[in-house]
């Protein structure tokens, strides 16, 4: 068996699992597994209910991850997620106590409804895997994700996520309300929290960072890169964009592409994988030049995949 087959396996079981507890959202489950296998961090953007923090249990559990969940607040201090020192009169020195942060994977749940301050304080994680308190830096455990939940920045009592936040996240993924045949199984299947405690690990932590090795093995040929490039420069020259994918952007787009073929069982990316990554990788790095206000950047999506060609 290729080692391509081995991981579409490995991410159907997954799936399977993952499918009982979040019904008839396949799409998005696979790629917040895309996500996570790219080694990536994850927004999850919804309405409050439509199992946001549901997946993100599921996925910890299935993904053998050890696993912190932090409710976002107007009140939460940065301490109270990185952690804070305490003066020990016995020894006369002070104690680090770690916060909820230094775990594989972290909920910060709702995200978008604690301060700016607050929210920055998950930056340096997020980018350099560590954590600086009090002058000390310390290393957090690989593999570490964020999986972040947040509500439209239309609700009362949110604070909208700033670019350079948005930016750290590999993807961004909305479930959506359920089909009326997901519902109604949904309503029959009884308790949710009862389905999740029955979930077991399907994947291990190192079986995981197998699999992100593996990625870097795929091969993206260079008409598909050139294809990509023409997707970034079209953000960039068209009047309808803000402003371009960055750089960063598109080596994003470009990884995670290759992790879709790899989970299919593929060790080459098709035009296809790229277009079904893109929405998720994009859509909260682009902004409407006549409304920036608008932080969806679907419409901008569909205009972009519409606009540019797969081939010359």
């Amino acid at each position: 068996m290729s080692k391509e087959s081995s991981v579409a396996d490995l991410v159907n079981h997954a799936l399977a699992d993952i499918g009982q507890v979040v019904l008839g959202k396949q799409e998005q489950i696979k790629l917040a597994l895309t996500c996570l296998f790219t080694g990536g961090h994850l927004l999850l953007e919804d309405l409050p209910g439509m199992g946001k923090t549901t997946l993100a249990k599921a996925l910890a559990t299935v993904l053998g991850l050890d696993y912190s969940r932090v409710q976002f607040t107007s009140d939460l201090l940065p301490s109270d997620i990185l952690g804070v020192s305490v003066f020990d009169r016995n020894s006369s020195q002070f104690t680090f106590h770690p916060g909820p942060i230094f775990t594989q994977l972290l909920l910060a749940d709702e995200i978008n409804r604690t301060t700016p301050k607050t929210q920055s304080a998950l930056l340096e994680a997020m980018e350099e895997y560590q954590v600086t308190q009090d002058g000390e830096t310390r290393r957090l455990t690989k593999p570490f994700f964020v999986i972040a939940t947040q509500n439209p920045a239309s609700q009362s009592g949110t604070f909208p996520l700033p670019e350079s936040q948005l930016d750290r996240f590999l993807m961004r993924i909305e479930l959506g309300y359920p089909s009326q045949e997901s519902e109604l199984l949904l309503l029959k299947g009884g308790d949710v929290q009862e389905r999740l405690a029955l979930l077991k690990a399907r994947i291990t932590p190192n079986q995981l960072i197998m699999i992100q090795k593996q990625v870097d093995e795929v091969i993206a040929s260079d008409s598909l890169l050139a294809y990509l490039q023409r997707l970034v420069a079209f953000t960039r020259a068209s009047p309808s964009f803000a402003h371009g994918v960055s750089p960063r952007g598109a080596l994003a787009l470009l990884r995670c592409s290759k992790t879709w073929a790899l989970i299919h069982g593929r060790n080459h990316v098709l035009p296809e994988d790229l277009q079904a990554v893109l929405p998720a990788v994009f859509t909260h790095r682009l902004r409407d030049a006549s409304n920036l206000a608008d932080q969806s950047g679907y419409a901008l999506v569909e205009k972009l995949l519409s606009s540019v060609d797969v081939i010359v």
